[in-house]
C-alpha cells in the first residue's frame, strides 16, 4: 500500500513513526511518502517537496504514484477541501471533508452547533470587527474573565483572556487589528471563563463508530504556572486516569462525544477523522473549550506511545468506514512530552541555530522533529517549535517526567526554551 502522510511537525513525525511501526505496514510491504515532512519524518518517510496546503499539487503526486491512503495531519488542508478532492478520485482519506472540518475553521459554527444541540459549553456572543462599539457594550456589562477567540484558523493561538475590562478593551483592539490574527479574527467570539481542569480526548470514528484513545492534557501557555501567552502546545501528558474512569468518561461519551456526531450527521456534515475534543471538567461535568478536526500537537506524541494495537489499521478503518469491527488496545504505559522551542516563541524568533545531542539520548527518550532542517551537513533550528522529548515509563507519571526531563537536558540549541513543569500539576491533584 502507498501511503501519503500531509504535514511537518511533530504531530507528523509520531505519526510517521507509528505508520510504520505497524504490523500491517511491515506485513503488506507498504510505502510511506510526506509533503512536506522534515528530518525527523525523513527516518521513516520519502519527503516530498510540496507544501501541505498546496492541495492540486499533492493531488497531483497521489494520482502520479498511485496512493491508496491519505493522512493529513494539520487543519488547513483540511478546511481547503483536500479529502473532499482526493475521496471524489477514488482515494481513501484519513481526515474530514471540508464541510466538516468547518467544526474547527469556524469557532462561531462550532458554538452555533453546540448550542442548537444542548452539547455543554460556555455561554458565549458573537461580534465581527464591524461591531467593536456593541462589542465595547457588551464588555462593559458582563463579569471577568471573558476568553475572546478568532472565528476562523490561528495556528492554535487566536486566543486570548481577560481578567478585567481594561484587559478586554486590549484584546478587543487585538481581534479587530489586521496584525496579530489576521482575516481569522474578522469576526471572532466572546465567551465565559469556565474554571476547572482541562483534558484532551482524541475520538477516531468513521461518522458513525468511534473509539477514544487515552486521554491527555496539553499545556498551552508559554509561561510556567499556565501564564503568558497561548502557544501551540508546549508538551503534554498521558493518560490523565482521573477523567478516564467511568463516571466522567461515560458523561464526556454521552453528553459531548455521541452528540456531536449525531449533530454533524443531521447537519449533513458527517465527520470522519480524528474528532480533538478540547474539554473542561468542570466540578465533575464536561464542558467543550473547543473541537478541532485533526489530530492535537503535540498531545499527539504523547498519546500515540500507549497504543499498542495496530495504528495503520486504525487509520483504515475510519477511512473505509469499519471502525465498529476496530478492536483499540492500549498499554499501561504513562508519558510526557516537553517541547524545546526557540527563544522569542509565541512572538518572533531567529532561526538556524544548530542542535546538538540528540544521538545522546539513545533509547532513553523518543525524540520527535517539528521545526528542524538539515543544512550542510548540519540539523539546525527552523521553526517556533523545534522538538517534542518524550519519556515513557510503566511505573509512573512522574516517572516518566523525569526521563524526559533527563533527555531534555542533553539537547541543546541557541536560545532554547521550554516550560520546566509539564504534567507536574497532575501529581500534586491526582495519585496515580
Amino acid at each position: 500500500m502507498k501511503i501519503l502522510l500531509v504535514g511537518s511537525g511533530g504531530r507528523e513525525n509520531a505519526i510517521a513513526w507509528k505508520i510504520t511501526s505497524s504490523e500491517f505496514f511491515r506485513s503488506t510491504d507498504s510505502k510511506l511518502f510526506c509533503a512536506p515532512g522534515n528530518p525527523g519524518i525523513s527516518q521513516f518517510a520519502e519527503c516530498i517537496n510540496i507544501k501541505a496546503d498546496d492541495i492540486q499539487s499533492l493531488f497531483d503526486f497521489a494520482v502520479r504514484e498511485n496512493i491508496e491512503l491519505a493522512i493529513v495531519g494539520p487543519e488547513v488542508p483540511l478546511s481547503l477541501g483536500i479529502a473532499d478532492k482526493f475521496r471524489a478520485h477514488g482515494m481513501k482519506v484519513f481526515g474530514p471533508d471540508k464541510a466538516a472540518a468547518e467544526i474547527e475553521s469556524s469557532k462561531l459554527f462550532a458554538k452555533q452547533l453546540m448550542s442548537a444541540y444542548n452539547i455543554p459549553t460556555a455561554k458565549f456572543k458573537h461580534f465581527k470587527r464591524s461591531e467593536s462599539d456593541e462589542a465595547l457594550e457588551f464588555l462593559a456589562s458582563t463579569e471577568y474573565p471573558v476568553v475572546f477567540k478568532a472565528d476562523g484558523l490561528a495556528a492554535g493561538k487566536g486566543v486570548v483572556i481577560a481578567d478585567s475590562n481594561e484587559e478586554a478593551i486590549e484584546a478587543l483592539n487585538v481581534m479587530c487589528s489586521e496584525d496579530a490574527f489576521g482575516d481569522a479574527s474578522q469576526s471572532f467570539v466572546i465567551e465565559e471563563f469556565l474554571r476547572g481542569e482541562e483534558v484532551s480526548v482524541f475520538c477516531i470514528t468513521d461518522g458513525d463508530d468511534f473509539v477514544l484513545l487515552p486521554f491527555s492534557r496539553d499545556h498551552k501557555k508559554i509561561g510556567e504556572g499556565e501564564t503568558g501567552k497561548n502557544t501551540g502546545g508546549m508538551g503534554a501528558v498521558s493518560p490523565v486516569m482521573k477523567f478516564m474512569e467511568k463516571n466522567i468518561s461515560d458523561k464526556i461519551v454521552t453528553k459531548v462525544v455521541i452528540p456531536v456526531l449525531d449533530a454533524m450527521r443531521n447537519e449533513g456534515r458527517k465527520f470522519s477523522g480524528c474528532l480533538y475534543c478540547g474539554l473542561m471538567i468542570c466540578d465533575g461535568e464536561p464542558f467543550v473549550i473547543e473541537f478541532n478536526c485533526r489530530f492535537g500537537d503535540p498531545e499527539t506524541q504523547s498519546v500515540l506511545p500507549l497504543i499498542s494495537s495496530d495504528f495503520l489499521e486504525l487509520l483504515l478503518a475510519s477511512a473505509e468506514g469499519k471502525m465498529k469491527d476496530y478492536v483499540l488496545s492500549v498499554n499501561k504505559l504513562f508519558s510526557c512530552c516537553v517541547v524545546l522551542a526557540s527563544g522569542g516563541y509565541p512572538d518572533s524568533f531567529t532561526k538556524g541555530f544548530e542542535i546538538k545531542g540528540i544521538e545522546d539520548i539513545g533509547n532513553s527518550a523518543l525524540v520527535f522533529h517539528s521545526g528542524t532542517e538539515f543544512k550542510d551537513g548540519r540539523l539546525l533550528t527552523a521553526g517556533g517549535r523545534v522538538l517534542s522529548v518524550v519519556g515513557l515509563s510503566d511505573e509512573s507519571l512522574e516517572n516518566a517526567i523525569n526521563k524526559a526531563y533527563e533527555s531534555v537536558s542533553k539537547i541543546r540549541f541557541d536560545g532554547m526554551i521550554f516550560r520546566s513543569d509539564i504534567g507536574k500539576q497532575l501529581l500534586i491533584k491526582v495519585e496515580l
